[in-house]
C-alpha cells in the first residue's frame, strides 16, 4: 500500500463551496454555498474555480454529515426522480432527458399501481406459486407498458413540467427521496441484521403518521403554486411547512417557498417575479430576510449551529442582496435570528481600562441556539450537582480500570478510545451494577447489552422515566457519542436526573453527526470534565492499518491471513464487476463469510459506483426479482430511514394493502405505500455516514476514480474501521488514497458549546 503523501495545496479556510449538481450547497469550511446563475434575479454568477472548496462525499450526513457530494460521485435530479421502480431505471437507461425523467416522477405519484399492494398482485390462492410469479410479472409488464403510452399521451395541465419548474419538482424531489442533503438524511450506522427471537412472531409497527394539512389549505396553496409556474406536486408541503394561512403568506411573501426542502433560491426569485412582477427585486427585505434563514438551514444541514457575521454576510452579497450588512441587521431586529457575542480569549483574562475584550459575532438560527444552551447548562449541572463520590477502587481491575475510578468520583466523564475499547464501558456498566446503581448502556445502532438513544429517549426501551419525567437511573453511558447532534444530547442530558452520572463514549477520529453540533469533541475541547483515554489497541493487521489512519499514516500492514486485500481496478465498471465478484463468491469461500455478513461501502449514493449502482448489481446477483413492491422483492436487504437522522438494517418480507413489510432486527415494520420511496433503500451497499457505529465480519470498501475528491481521513478511518474479519479495498483512486489520510482533515463545524462550557466552568469556580 503507497504512503506518497503529495497533495495540492489546501483550501484556503474562508473559500466558500459552490453547488452540488442537484443544486444542494458542498461542504465548505463557512457552511454556505454561492449563488447559482441567475442574470435575470439579480445575482451574480458562480464565483470563479479558484474560491470553490473541494466538496466532500457526503456532509458530515446524508448528514449532515454529515456528507455533501461530489458532481461525478452524487445523484442527478434525473438519477432521483427515477430511483425506487424497475420501470424507472429502465427509462433512466433508455433517456437521460431531466424532463422525462421528471414526468416518470409525477406519473409514480399519480398511478397507484406504482407501489406495493400486495405478494402477488392478481393472482387467486389457487394457483401454484410458480404460476402465481408469472402472473405478477404479467401485471407488472402490462403496467410498464401502460406508463410508456401515457409518456407519449396529452397529459392534463399543470402536470408536464419543464424548465425551472421541472428543475424545482426535481430538487425537491431529490431531498424527500434522501438523495440530498445527505447531512440529515442519516444519523445512526446500520448495524450487521440479527436473527429473529424464538419466540412468538412480534406485531408489526407502522411508523407514526405524519399529521395531517386540511385539504382546503392545500388547495389554496396549489393555486398560488400555479399562478407562480411552481410545480402544484408541492402544495401539501409548502401548506404543511408554513402552516395556517399558508396561501396567503405565500401570494404576499414568495420567498417563503424557500421553507420547502429543495428549493434554491433562484428559483424562488422565479417564482417571486411571476407573482410580484417588476416588484420582485434584489433588494426586496423579503427577499433578504428569507435567504437569511435559508443559509443558515443550509449551514444547519452541514452540522454548523451558528455563522460568522462577516462570513453570512459575504454569502447575502454572492445573492445579490446590496447591502448585506443592512439585510443581516434587519434580520437580526426582526427576532428572525440570534446574534452571540463570543469572547475570543479564554475566561479570567485581564483587559486595561477602556479595552474591549475581542470577540467573534456569530448568528444562528432559534432551534440551535436553545438546544446548544440547554445542553451546556445540562452538562455543568451534572458536573456541579454531584456528590455522591465512591470508593470503586477494589473494582477498578482490568483494562477500564481508569473509566471506573474516574466515574467512581465525577458526575460527567468523557471516554476515548478504538472499537476495542468498548469494552471499558460495559465492564464500567457491570461494575455499577454491582454497586447497585441503576445503570444504563446506550447506542445509536443495536448493540449488545444496551439500548437505543431513539428508544431511550421515546420511552420504548431503558429504565423509563420517574414522576418528574427523568430517567430513572443513576449512571448513563452513551457509546457514539461522536454520533449526537446538539438536539438529541440536549434531550439526553435534560432527562439525566440531578446527582446521576454520565459518560460520554467514542472514537472522535470517526465521521461526525448527522445533524448540526459536534458535542462530542466540544466537550472534550472544553476540558469541563475528566477524560478517559483508552490504551487499549485494536488488535490484528486491521487495527494496526485503522490506527495508523487515525494519526493520517496509511501503513503496508502485515496480513498473513489476507485480513487486508487491494483490488485495482481501472475504471468504475470494472469496480462494480469485481464488488459484486467479492461479495458473492471470494469472501464466503476464503472466509466462510456468507454474503449477508459482507458489507459494501462507497462514498456516495450516485454515479456509475454509488449505492445505486453497486445495489441493483448486488441484486441481480444475490436476490434477483423483478421488484414489483415499488421496487423491491422478498429477501432484499434494505435500509430503512424512519426519521431523518435515523438509518436501520432490515429485510424485505412481503408487501399488501398497508405496505412494505420488513424485518428489521427481529421487529416486523410497516411503511406505508406512499412513504416506500422516501423511506426505504437498498443496503447491501452503504455509505460510511450510514455505516458508522456497525461492524460486520467482512467489508468491501469500493474508491472509484471519480471519488477521489470526496476522501477525507475521517471517511476512511471510519470505512476501513467497519470490518472485524476481513477488509477489501475495490481501488480505483491511485494517490488520491493516501492524500486523503495525510492531509484530508474533516471540515470544520461553527459551534458554541465549547465556549458556553469553558464560560460555565469559569463560573463555577470564581470564589462567591
Amino acid at each position: 500500500m503507497s504512503t506518497d503523501r503529495q497533495a495540492p495545496e489546501p483550501a484556503a479556510a474562508d473559500e466558500l463551496a459552490a453547488p452540488g449538481p442537484e443544486g444542494e450547497p458542498t461542504d465548505g469550511s463557512d457552511g454556505v454555498a454561492p449563488p447559482e446563475a441567475d442574470p435575470a434575479a439579480g445575482a451574480p454568477s458562480e464565483p470563479p474555480s479558484d474560491t470553490e472548496a473541494a466538496p466532500d462525499a457526503e456532509p458530515d450526513a446524508e448528514g449532515p454529515e454529515a456528507e455533501a457530494p461530489v458532481p461525478s460521485v452524487t445523484d442527478t435530479p434525473a438519477d432521483t426522480a427515477a430511483d425506487t421502480t424497475a420501470e424507472d431505471a429502465e427509462a433512466e437507461a433508455a433517456s437521460a432527458d431531466a424532463e422525462a425523467e421528471v414526468d416518470t416522477a409525477a406519473a409514480d405519484a399519480a398511478e397507484p399501481g406504482a407501489t406495493p399492494t400486495g405478494d402477488a398482485e392478481g393472482a387467486t390462492p389457487a394457483l401454484s406459486e410458480a404460476a402465481a410469479e408469472l402472473a405478477a410479472q404479467k401485471v407488472e409488464r402490462e403496467r410498464i407498458a401502460r406508463r410508456k403510452a401515457e409518456r407519449e399521451a396529452p397529459i392534463e395541465a399543470g402536470t408536464k413540467l419543464s424548465g425551472t419548474a421541472a428543475d424545482l419538482l426535481a430538487a425537491v424531489r431529490a431531498v424527500e427521496s434522501g438523495a440530498q442533503p445527505a447531512p440529515v438524511y442519516f444519523d445512526d450506522a446500520p448495524a450487521a441484521p440479527r436473527p429473529a427471537p424464538a419466540a412468538a412472531p412480534p406485531q408489526p409497527r407502522t411508523p407514526a403518521p405524519v399529521a395531517a394539512v386540511a385539504v382546503g389549505d392545500v388547495d389554496a396553496v396549489r393555486a398560488v403554486l400555479l399562478r407562480g409556474g411552481a410545480p402544484e406536486a408541492l402544495a401539501a408541503q409548502a401548506a404543511g411547512v408554513l402552516g395556517e394561512g399558508a396561501a396567503e403568506r405565500l401570494a404576499e411573501d414568495p420567498w417563503l417557498l424557500l421553507a420547502v426542502a429543495g428549493v434554491r433560491p433562484t428559483q424562488a426569485d422565479g417564482f417571486a417575479r411571476a407573482l410580484l412582477g417588476p416588484e420582485a427585486g434584489p433588494a426586496d427585505e423579503r427577499r433578504s430576510a428569507a435567504l437569511v434563514g435559508w443559509l443558515l438551514e443550509q449551514a444547519a444541514l452541514k452540522g454548523h449551529t451558528a455563522l460568522e457575521a462577516p462570513v453570512l454576510e459575504k454569502a447575502l452579497a454572492q445573492y445579490g442582496v446590496p447591502d448585506a450588512g443592512e439585510a443581516l441587521e434587519q434580520a437580526i431586529g426582526d427576532g428572525a435570528v440570534l446574534v452571540f457575542n463570543e469572547p475570543l480569549d479564554p475566561p479570567g483574562t485581564e483587559y486595561a481600562e477602556g479595552e474591549e475584550p475581542p470577540v467573534r459575532v456569530l448568528v444562528g438560527l432559534e432551534g440551535c441556539a436553545l438546544a446548544e444552551e440547554s445542553l451546556a447548562d445540562g452538562l455543568a449541572r451534572l458536573a456541579n450537582t454531584f456528590g455522591g463520590a465512591a470508593d470503586w477502587e477494589k473494582a477498578a481491575t482490568g483494562p477500564g480500570a481508569d473509566l471506573i475510578r474516574a466515574v467512581s468520583g465525577h458526575g460527567l466523564v468523557t471516554h476515548t478510545g478504538g472499537e476495542a475499547a468498548r469494552a471499558e464501558p460495559a465492564a464500567l456498566l457491570a461494575v455499577a451494577r454491582e454497586f447497585g446503581l441503576r445503570a444504563c448502556l446506550a447506542a445509536h445502532v443495536p448493540h449488545e447489552g444496551a439500548v437505543t438513544v431513539t428508544g431511550l429517549l421515546a420511552g420504548a426501551e431503558g429504565p423509563g422515566r420517574d414522576a418528574d419525567g427523568q430517567f430513572a437511573l443513576d449512571l448513563l453511558i452513551v457509546l457514539d457519542a461522536p454520533q449526537l447532534d446538539v438536539e438529541t444530547a440536549a434531550a439526553l442530558v435534560e432527562s439525566v436526573p440531578d446527582g446521576a452520572r454520565l459518560v460520554l463514549s467514542g472514537d472522535p477520529g470517526v465521521l461526525g453527526s448527522a445533524g448540526p453540533g459536534r458535542v462530542f469533541a466540544d466537550v472534550l475541547a472544553a476540558r469541563a470534565c475528566p477524560q478517559s483515554v483508552s490504551r487499549t489497541p485494536d488488535p490484528g493487521p486491521l487495527g494496526e492499518l485503522v490506527s495508523g489512519i487515525g494519526i493520517g499514516e496509511l501503513n503496508q500492514v502485515e496480513a498473513p491471513g489476507k485480513e487486508v486485500v487491494i483490488v485495482p481496478v481501472r475504471d468504475a465498471g470494472e469496480a462494480v464487476h469485481r464488488t459484486v465478484q467479492l461479495v458473492s463468491e471470494s469472501v464466503p469461500r476464503a472466509f466462510g463469510v456468507p454474503a449477508d455478513g459482507v458489507q459494501v461501502i462507497t462514498p456516495g449514493h450516485g454515479g456509475s459506483a454509488g449505492t445505486r449502482a453497486l445495489n441493483a448489481a448486488l441484486k441481480e446477483r444475490l436476490n434477483p426479482g423483478p421488484g414489483r413492491f415499488g421496487g423491491f422483492d422478498p429477501g432484499d436487504r434494505v435500509v430503512h430511514v424512519p426519521s431523518p437522522g435515523r438509518a436501520l438494517p432490515a429485510r424485505v418480507v412481503s408487501a399488501d394493502a398497508q405496505g412494505l413489510h420488513l424485518d428489521a432486527a427481529g421487529e416486523r415494520i410497516v411503511v406505508p405505500q406512499e412513504q416506500v420511496e422516501a423511506r426505504v433503500r437498498h443496503g447491501w451497499a452503504v455509505t460510511a455516514h450510514q455505516a458508522v457505529g456497525a461492524r460486520w465480519p467482512a467489508v468491501v470498501v469500493v474508491l472509484p476514480g471519480d471519488a477521489a475528491e470526496a476522501l477525507s481521513r475521517d471517511w476512511v478511518y471510519t470505512a476501513f474501521g467497519r470490518a472485524e474479519r476481513h477488509l477489501s479495498v475495490v481501488h480505483g483512486v491511485d494517490q488520491a488514497l493516501p492524500v486523503a489520510v495525510a492531509q484530508g482533515l474533516p471540515k470544520p463545524r461553527t459551534t458554541r458549546l465549547t465556549g458556553l462550557l469553558r464560560a460555565l466552568v469559569a463560573s463555577a469556580e470564581e470564589p462567591r
